[in-house]
């Protein structure tokens, strides 16, 4: 038997995207930018297959040719045909649904290998009858021979991403190992590269390491003349040598130009032109800082209509901490909810001198950003997530500033939760968990993203000796002492925190969250006021703990690592409010109505604003000090600490996981629109929420290039083979 976690479930909740009144809302001009901004978006998604790992993009190459050939619909006689009963095609859609919803065999969230919950006979069985194989027997043989092992294969390094011994990733080459990553990392800093949007292979030739560093663009030569302040070729650095290289997924980049050029017509203004104008830049010729140009004339376009981000932004999948996932996004502004979150930011300057650190350690000044509900058309990627705080380069965020936005039809249908599915609560919380879990974490994300990653300072010495704090001045005030620690040069909270880093900042934001949602003003905000306040105030902070217990399914105690920031983050809170004692939270393990085993978590409503208060003050103070001071020994023991999973103490949290993993419920996936043009409108087409209608949106995404896409994504992937054998 294969543990349940390495499958999708047959009855995995699938929802569409609704973004049909949002679109309608626009203007022609406008639907145009947000066509081609989605077009760019869902070409560059497809760079994820190739970072996920090294099978994906066969996989993916060898669905998109059944389905091409024939619907879900009309595959189902083949199915029957070819033995497979009607639970068996069921799975075999699920999964396909699965591998386009997270870009790869790897959940997005969690970072788990998933494999076809049906024999593999039966799943190549279906390839044999398949339309698809009867027009072209030996290219699908051919990319079945790629795939099959892989498809189902869980050794112990492939059930996770990882890096090294610990898991698979393909920002790596399969011989890297941590110490690679941390060599590589100190060559980056010393040529001021960012690792964002890069890979790294290595090889050794007469007896010396060689590593190449390959940049993601559309350009594969080196020399660009006049377009690039990116240092390529070759390097001695210490005993090794790095070569620096352009053209990593040259052809969807390319893609990516094209569309975002045309985008570039439809602009409203002329920051958003100016923005394209940096993003091509940047996948033209690799450049960080040509993306991190057009970042900024993003902030400066401020309460667009249709807004958009595009690039190697979030660094939680890459084992290291330093490289980018692809992601691209569309919304449109949901002005109604946008207007309580622009009286949140409106509000920030009073509310960040309530957190629990020292002026000092705050930013010199609050940079008001946009922060806006969006409902998505387009998010192209590994996962949607329900709110961003981005960019996520800390030298613009600390000075120039950054946006939030909330993703409303995303969380309308994300976070909904059936009673009878409910797991952990005592009966008595759960109707009320369910009313009010909506609205609680409305304003819990609220406060996450504006005032948790947009606040605290760190304090950096720059290249030129330069400090922007006082060093005479600023104590720690955990110790009294002057501050002995800080950033300096090249260095940013990624590199230097590396592997915990994601985690930590998380952590870090939803301490915020908490905290912060303990302020009147900040439940009236967002419409809450009297005894629905204090339902909003115990939701939040149940559902947190709950979460915290949930965030052991992502615990892997083989390698004693974790594969989700967030829910490490979770767990780690968790094990802080059981710490501060007092009856505060209760944790206990029970048989459940089934008769297996069973677990309740419970929280005293009266003691959140004393007991749970002091304690998330205290801890929050610890993560900020160490986070500004560049103190990674000292946060590294601290977080690491209280992210330890034992059986040692009150709580067996070993034993817990496996209760959790045997009452988990999986992650929803969404389904979202495409867009075309006909004649000299938009249209948009939308699919039904269920894995053929998944599956069924990602056959009809490239209209007109699909074979030459599929092929480019097996040239790439055939390329780099070699590399993880």
């Amino acid at each position: 038997m294969v543990d349940s976690q390495y499958y999708l479930p047959n009855d995995i909740g699938i929802s569409a995207l609704d973004c049909r009144e949002a679109c309608r809302l626009l203007s022609p001009k406008e639907q145009m930018y947000a066509h081609y901004l989605s077009r760019a978006s869902w070409y560059g998604g497809l760079i994820v297959l190739i970072q996920t790992s090294p099978e994906s993009a066969n996989i993916y190459v060898l669905l998109q040719k059944m389905f091409c050939a024939q619907a879900p619909q009309q595959l189902e006689a083949v199915a029957t045909a070819a033995g497979l009963s009607a639970e068996e095609y069921q799975a075999f859609l699920v999964y396909a649904a699965g591998l386009y919803a997270n870009m790869g065999n790897y959940k997005s969230f969690g970072d788990t290998k998933f494999i076809p919950n049906l024999p593999k006979e039966k799943f190549k069985a279906l390839v044999w009858e398949s339309l698809a194989f009867k027009q072209s027997p030996g290219d699908m043989e051919t990319l079945w021979g790629y795939c099959c092992e892989l498809l189902y294969s869980l050794e112990d390094k492939q059930k996770q991403l990882g890096l090294g011994e610990k898991g698979i990733s393909a920002y790596f080459s399969g011989n890297c190992c941590l110490e690679d990553a941390e060599f590589a990392q100190k060559f980056l800093d010393s040529k001021n590269l960012s690792a964002y949007n890069t890979r790294l292979f290595k090889t050794e030739i007469d007896g010396k390491r060689c590593y190449e560093v390959r940049l993601a663009s559309a350009e594969k030569d080196c020399a660009v003349e006049g377009k690039s302040e990116v240092c390529c070729g070759k390097y001695e650095f210490e005993d090794s040598v790095f070569s620096v290289k352009r053209g990593d997924y040259a052809f969807l980049m390319e893609k990516v130009c094209q569309n975002l050029e045309k985008a570039k017509d439809y602009a409203a203004n002329e920051n958003q032109k100016r923005m394209l104008e940096e993003y091509i830049r940047s996948f033209t010729c690799g450049s960080v800082e040509a993306h991190k140009e057009g970042s900024r004339y993003w902030i400066k376009d401020k309460g667009p209509i249709v807004e958009s981000y595009i690039g190697f932004i979030e660094s939680y999948r890459d084992p290291f901490g330093s490289r980018g996932e692809f992601e691209g996004f569309v919304a449109v502004v949901n002005k109604a909810m946008s207007a309580r979150f622009a009286q949140l930011v409106s509000s920030a300057e009073v509310l960040l001198p309530e957190l629990p650190w020292p002026l000092a350690f705050e930013k010199d000044r609050f940079l008001k950003p946009d922060f806006t509900s969006l409902d998505v058309l387009t998010f192209a990627g590994s996962g949607i997530p329900a709110g961003i705080n981005i960019p996520n380069y800390d030298d613009i965020r600390q000075t120039e500033g950054f946006k939030n936005v909330s993703l409303g039809n995303v969380l309308a249908v994300a976070y909904a939760t059936q009673k009878d599915k409910l797991t952990f609560l005592e009966e008595n919380d759960k109707d009320l968990y369910i009313k009010w879990k909506g609205p609680s974490f409305e304003v819990q994300v609220g406060l996450h993203e504006l005032l948790g990653h947009g606040s605290g300072k760190l304090f950096v010495q720059d290249d030129k000796g330069k400090y922007n704090f006082d060093q005479t001045a600023v104590r720690n005030p955990e110790t009294g002492e002057l501050i002995s620690s800080w950033y300096k040069g090249s260095e940013t909270w990624d590199s230097k925190f590396s592997t915990i880093a994601s985690s930590y900042e998380e952590c870090r934001a939803e301490c915020v969250g908490l905290y912060l949602c303990l302020n009147k003003q900040v439940l009236s905000i967002f419409g809450h006021e009297g005894e629905d306040a204090e339902e909003v105030v115990y939701v939040n902070w149940l559902n947190m703990v709950r979460a915290g217990l949930l965030g052991l399914e992502f615990y892997t105690p083989e390698s004693k690592s974790w594969r989700q920031a967030h829910m490490q983050a979770r767990f780690v809170i968790l094990r802080v409010l059981l710490e501060a004692g007092e009856g505060l939270v209760g944790l206990r393990e029970c048989t459940g109505a089934d008769g297996r085993p069973d677990a309740v978590i419970t929280l005293d409503r009266s003691k959140i604003y004393t007991v749970g208060k002091s304690a998330i003050q205290r801890f929050l103070c610890k993560l900020q000090v160490h986070k500004s001071t560049a103190d990674v020994e000292g946060g590294r023991a601290l977080y690491e600490g209280y992210s330890a999973v034992t059986a040692d103490g009150t709580h067996n949290f070993l034993h817990l996981r496996e209760t959790v993993l045997l009452r988990k419920e999986a992650r929803k996936m969404f389904v979202q629109a495409n867009t075309y043009i006909k004649g000299d409108a938009v249209e948009l087409v939308e699919y039904e929420g269920s894995a053929a209608g998944l599956i069924q949106s990602f056959v009809e995404r490239f209209p007109d290039d699909a074979e030459e896409v599929e092929a480019q994504l097996l040239q790439m992937t055939c390329m780099d083979s070699s590399c993880w054998c």
